[in-house]
């Protein structure tokens, strides 16, 4: 599609990313100034290891990019993945090897603090490795920033002066939201301990604004006066939020549901300082099984290594895409219908016209260039088979879908060669084990017998299709209350499982013989 037919058909769409960066049309409806780029950040915290909501933000933000860039012919951006690893370690993550060791470095700036793996130069330099090392994966483009480094070099050091020079008024947004107790000993700039090196939660007195100067009581009852400039203090996270959106002129930012307060705070703290909040939306959280929020110091829900050993990066991309605004649980069993979705709208997309295509989730992940290309049969499927005894290896498997598929092969079809070894892990680890077959019961019995016969009288290169409509009209002939209970009883009789595929499909690809034996071992259970 041409660009202008795209970008026509943008301004109009209703999906979300779209809706997004049309914010930022309004926000410059001439563009910024001297053709400056459009500044999109996202933020994370180093304190316990990346999880998939971490990199959740930055593909969200990135659709959001790639939405703008559209809408705009290319117009320059720039996305920043900003790492706040000056923060004091406030508490151990419980899913961290050392933890006595971490817990004599509690309230240092995270970079200060050795890493419990010992790989790093410290505990943040492990966890931002960590993080741009699953960024780079994905081929996302973005600018790495470290706050201690940001700090530390001055680049900060202009629109820490604002702050102090706006000391009362910020206080005036701050203070209201905070308990009495809280508000006896807050600050907006927490200064760095001379002594002990840790970020200290003291009252802070303004000397000088210009030079920088503070005043304040050091953890052995000394008062000191020295400089918040040059990384010798850092911010408050809602006034250092605010603060970061002026200095490096953020315009879009998206932030979870439970920093809703914290944004409408720190938004009246940047036009304080003289700048302007950026735009972005407040999306719902991943829970884990339990319904709990996803939490880094827990290290609940699932990891990107995880996700990645049994579901596919496309599918990975295409569940953090629906529904936005909507809670979702985050854990192993949604991974199969990510992936069997995912390739589902994938194969919709050729067809379609241009506005469904851009209300596609495809058209998001892939940035407009979806591949070609479709499965012959479906991740469900290949569990279904994987879960089987003797095919417990992906090289069996094969052996099994070209059968089935015959044109295939590893070599010529890379996508379906990772979806089989991504199949057999899952089957292996959580399918497998789980299975139980039941001994037929009833007219299940002579059902299955007359299916057997049925399956007997065919040839081992009969169709799918055909071997369903034999199921049906089999399950047809006996008093089940429905069809529905034929096919469960085919599940739970031949698969061990309440649910599974389409029988045709299934025993096309797993072949006739190999179906009758699992009918007779049903029938002699």
């Amino acid at each position: 599609m041409d660009a202008e037919t795209l970008r026509t058909a943008a301004l109009a769409s209703k999906a979300w990313p779209y809706e997004e960066a049309r914010k930022l049309l309004k926000r410059w409806p001439d563009g910024k100034p001297n053709g400056e780029p459009m500044i999109f950040e996202t933020g994370y915290g180093p304190s316990g290891l990346p999880h998939i909501g971490t990199f959740n933000e930055v593909l969200r933000t990135t659709f959001v990019r790639n939405a703008f860039h559209e809408l705009t012919g290319g117009a320059p951006s720039r996305l920043i993945a900003f790492s706040d690893d000056m923060d004091g370690l406030r508490k151990v993550p419980d899913n961290v090897p050392n933890q006595a060791m971490l817990t004599e470095h509690l309230g240092k700036p995270l970079t200060q603090i050795p890493d419990p793996f010992g790989t790093h130069e410290s505990f943040a330099h492990h966890n931002n490795a960590m993080l741009r090392r699953f960024l780079d994966r994905f081929g996302f483009g973005y600018e790495f920033a470290s706050s201690t480094e940001y700090y530390a070099s001055g680049r900060f050091d202009d629109t820490l002066r604002a702050v102090l020079r706006k000391w009362d008024e910020i206080l005036g947004v701050m203070l209201p939201t905070l308990r009495e107790e809280r508000r006896q000993t807050y600050s907006p700039v927490l200064p760095l301990s001379p002594s002990s090196g840790r970020v200290l939660q003291v009252p802070v007195e303004v000397m000088d604004a210009e030079l920088g100067l503070i005043a304040f009581t050091d953890e052995d009852g000394t008062r000191i006066e020295q400089t918040a400039l040059g990384g010798r203090s850092k911010l408050q996270w809602k006034v250092d939020w605010a603060m970061r959106w002026v200095a490096l002129g953020v315009d879009y930012e998206m932030a979870g549901k439970d920093l809703i307060d914290s944004t409408i705070q720190s938004g009246k703290i940047a036009r304080i300082l003289g700048g302007r909040p950026p735009e972005g939306f407040n999306y719902e959280m991943f829970l884990d099984e339990k319904g709990e929020k996803i939490s880094k110091s827990k290290g609940n829900g699932l990891s990107l290594e995880e996700w990645l050993t049994y579901g596919s990066e496309p599918s990975l991309a295409f569940f953090a895409y629906r529904e936005p605004k909507k809670a979702k649980s985050l854990h192993l069993g949604v991974i199969p219908r990510a992936v069997d979705e995912y390739w589902q709208f994938r194969g919709n997309y050729p067809d379609q016209p241009i506005e469904q295509k851009l209300g596609n989730p495809v058209h998001h992940i892939h940035g407009g260039k979806v591949p070609e290309g479709g499965l012959p049969l479906t991740y469900g499927l290949l569990l279904n088979l994987a879960s089987l005894p003797g095919v417990a290896d992906k090289e069996t498997a094969w052996r099994f879908v070209q059968r089935y598929s015959p044109d295939c092969s590893p070599e010529a079809d890379p996508a379906l060669d990772e979806l089989i070894g991504l199949a057999v892990n899952y089957a292996r680890d959580f399918v497998a084990p789980s299975l139980k077959r039941r001994a037929p019961q009833g007219d299940e019995v002579a059902a299955l017998k007359e299916l057997d016969a049925e399956l007997a009288a065919l040839p081992a290169d009969a169709d799918a299709d055909r071997i369903q409509n034999i199921v049906f009209e089999v399950g047809k002939h006996y008093p089940f209350e429905s069809l529905r209970h034929w096919f469960q009883a085919l599940y739970e009789t031949l698969l061990g499982s309440s649910q599974g595929p389409r029988m045709g499909s299934f025993i096309a690809l797993y072949g006739v013989d190999n179906s009758r034996r699992l009918i007779a071992e049903a029938l002699a259970a």
